[in-house]
């Protein structure tokens, strides 16, 4: 199998069978044959091979990126304009995705970028509370539930090919402190390093924008 088949298949088959605490939806967007489609040319486009990735993870999917397209960090505008899929979700740009985009520009583009990384997130399915984006660390009920979830998914995503040496967290908060908590006792990687989650570089230090695109290049460091 290649990396793509890889990835394709552990998307077809997510599913989160613990129960979630009242009011909490899950963001599946694997379950929708169109964004199922979008998925499968993205991946085999730029991930037909066996390389071995390095593995960046987020928190989780977003009602207007991956929640819709199920491609981290690609809203359907950018799925479109940069990648020449075509879609017919509502052409909104989504704020982190930006700044991705920006870091994947300054490493060369899509192709080599993701020669060299692979993108997910430490809960693959994204949550929404009475409409509202929701992380999965929000709340201890819902952390309990999922906790179980995200482990597996782990498991089976270091399997893909990828490179155990290293680890990107985004978010140098929550998103990291849990993420090491559990890399402690797994052993997933030998290191985690944390980056700025591009949300708040957007929102709070825009005017420093490049300093963090520089930053982000310098750590990920792709050949």
């Amino acid at each position: 199998m290649t990396f793509a088949d890889k990835i394709l298949t552990f998307y077809k088959r997510l599913q989160i069978k613990e129960r979630l605490p009242k009011g909490v939806e899950i963001l599946n967007p694997y379950k929708d044959e169109k964004a199922f489609a979008l998925c499968e040319q993205f991946y085999h486009r730029y991930y037909q091979d066996d390389l071995k990735r390095k593995i960046i993870l987020g928190i989780n999917p977003g009602r207007f990126g991956a929640g819709l397209t199920g491609i981290p960090f690609m809203d359907p505008l950018k799925l479109e304009n940069l990648c020449g899929i075509t879609n017919d979700f509502p052409k909104k740009a989504e704020l982190s995705a930006d700044f991705i985009h920006m870091v994947i520009d300054a490493c060369g583009g899509l192709e080599h970028f993701f020669n060299e990384i692979y993108i997910n997130s430490v809960s693959p399915l994204g949550f929404t509370f009475e409409g509202k984006n929701l992380n999965y660390y929000d709340t201890p009920a819902l952390l309990k539930s999922l906790q179980p979830f995200i482990l597996s998914c782990l498991r089976t995503q270091v399997n893909f090919g990828i490179n155990r040496q290293v680890a990107y967290c985004l978010g140098e908060g929550e998103n990291f402190k849990y993420l090491a908590k559990i890399n402690g006792t797994e052993k997933f990687f030998e290191e985690i390093i944390p980056l700025p989650h591009p949300r708040f570089v957007m929102q709070y230090r825009r005017k420093f924008i490049q300093q963090y695109i520089d930053d982000y290049v310098r750590k990920l460091n792709i050949s």
